[in-house]
């Protein structure tokens, strides 16, 4: 048949899957209904991972009896959660969370130059005088964990330091 120009018809057990579309393109085609994070597709509704590979899949989703009662539920709410991947939750770093490691670098850093023994930020008035007048005191770890998490990294800075300055 070749030999003719006649070509044979296309092979059935081809999928039918988009090759190359990401759920980014996804979004865009549809709108403020679906929203992406980490390479996911979720339905901003109904919170759902959806396979974004599959148009098909997508629309039988958005006309399905459970979308519609929760976009009703969604848009009476007035309020816009988008559901997240747990590596994009764990990598967001808030400011809460920088300005504790600050404070507790800069408590680790006081106690070096003043030649305070770390053991005594497990005193009890210590404590209380930390948590009731310093902004996130109370966050400031027992001195075993300074002692292992924090001191290395003071040292660490202080070392290059020293050594900077006799250059």
């Amino acid at each position: 048949m070749e030999r003719f120009g006649v070509k044979s018809a296309p092979s059935r057990n081809r999928s039918k899957t988009a090759l190359y579309v990401t759920p980014q393109d996804r979004v865009t085609e549809f709108g403020s209904e679906l929203h992406e994070d980490g390479g996911k597709l979720f339905c901003t509704s109904c919170n759902v991972v959806l396979n974004h590979v599959r148009k098909s899949a997508i629309n039988d989703h958005l006309k399905s009896k459970t979308h519609t009662k929760r976009k009703a539920e969604f848009e009476e709410q007035n309020i816009r959660k988008k559901q997240r991947t747990l590596t994009a939750s764990l990598q967001c770093n808030s400011t809460a969370q920088t300005e504790k490691t600050s404070v507790i670098q800069d408590f680790v850093k006081m106690c070096l130059e003043a030649n305070i023994p770390l053991e005594k930020a497990d005193h009890p008035s210590v404590r209380a005088f930390l948590s009731r007048y310093v902004k996130n005191g109370s966050s400031i770890p027992k001195s075993d964990q300074l002692r292992k998490a924090y001191l290395p990294d003071g040292y660490d800075n202080e070392n290059q330091l020293i050594n900077t300055e006799d250059r």
